[in-house]
């Protein structure tokens, strides 16, 4: 189904780091089926900043389990969102938040005995705090190995809560950190986590990486790429690695011009869009078929328009749908038609398109 907005209070903000801060929300208990939520989910956040609506996803931090609604938000130079978070929103305020969505997930068993590792940078640390909250409450028998990259002491969120949970779940949590701007006793943790300190920790600190049952990465780009590249050269097969992107490169020239070809040659076509229960036929105008429809005047469901956060998904249910960019869907769901309307085009006539399906 279709995720919606609704208004919620901020209960409360709690400082992380220097540049990083949570926000609790109150939830009614109207609202508290809407926002159940899967570890590793993520929520928008939609504000008028000026004279533009700005809309950002940030990552849950806390488990199914902790009966709370908590995000993090870690403040970017420049950044819109970020800033008007930490300069403006108070405890009391009132946000549009969009019920909780995001495949960056698994499914925990009570029963399962499994090994967890996850590679984490910055502010990726958020979804992955909630997978190992999880993993570490619901199944008393697996384990959890974290490694987790940044610039220094001082700039790691959550420093705290995960010793405290290392402490609590003893031999169970795995915590290693690597420092990019400061130097501890033992080499390899001094440094980024490029591809050759990932390949290092996970051969040094792995036993046997091809038994891991999930590994999740989340971070900067070129982190995960790294960590992505050093675990398909060690043969774990590609179900056990999950991977959350809010952002997304620029395509490469050639790219470019495949989806500006595409656009073109659909513009003008008709396609059918299927919302609340409600089925229109609009126009194609060019870009998008999320854009066509908000052109439309269709509500649609968005965040981040760069196929990374899958907010805008939708299913297929007639014709052929071209996407540009697919970062944010699991191959089950590209398998089962689904598409992200912000990175879809039509291929040719008689497309469409449930955002209820």
């Amino acid at each position: 189904m279709a995720e919606h907005f609704h208004a919620l209070r901020v209960s409360e903000i709690v400082p992380e780091t220097d540049d990083a801060l949570s926000i609790r929300f109150d939830v009614p208990p109207e609202l508290a089926d809407a926002f159940r939520f899967k570890a590793g989910q993520h929520l928008t956040l939609k504000a008028d900043i000026g004279a533009e609506e700005v809309r950002r996803n940030y990552s849950l931090c806390v488990a199914p389990g902790d009966g709370e609604i908590k995000v993090t938000v870690k403040r970017i130079a420049g950044g819109v969102f970020s800033n008007w978070v930490a300069e403006t929103l108070r405890a009391g305020d009132m946000i549009d938040v969009m019920t909780p969505h995001g495949s960056f997930t698994t499914t925990f068993d009570v029963g399962a005995v499994r090994r967890y590792v996850a590679i984490a940078g910055g502010s990726g640390i958020t979804p992955i705090m909630s997978l190992i909250r999880t993993a570490l409450n619901e199944e008393p028998k697996s384990r959890f190995t974290l490694f987790y990259g940044n610039r220094d002491s001082q700039s790691v969120i959550f420093l705290e809560a995960l010793a405290e949970l290392k402490d609590r779940y003893m031999g169970r949590l795995e915590l290693f950190h690597f420092l990019a701007e400061e130097e501890g006793e033992v080499e390899l943790f001094n440094g980024m986590l490029d591809a050759a300190r990932c390949g290092e920790a996970v051969d040094r600190l792995v036993v046997d990486p091809t038994s891991i049952d999930a590994w999740f990465i989340c971070g900067p780009g070129p982190m995960m790429d790294a960590a992505e590249a050093v675990l398909v050269e060690r043969g774990i097969a590609s179900e056990r690695i999950h991977i959350e992107r809010f952002t997304a490169g620029r395509p490469s020239a050639g790219h470019a011009a495949q989806i500006a070809a595409l656009q073109e040659g659909a513009a003008g076509q008709t396609i059918s869009v299927t919302l609340d229960g409600r089925t229109r036929r609009i126009d194609f105008d060019g870009r998008s078929i999320l854009d066509s429809a908000l052109a439309a005047g269709i509500a649609a469901p968005f965040a981040c328009k760069a196929g990374v956060c899958a907010t805008c998904r939708a299913k297929v249910m007639s014709g052929k749908v071209e996407m540009t960019v697919q970062y944010g869907l699991t191959d089950e769901e590209i398998a089962d038609g689904y598409v992200l309307t912000c990175q879809s085009v039509p291929a040719a006539d008689g497309v469409a398109v449930d955002y209820d399906a």
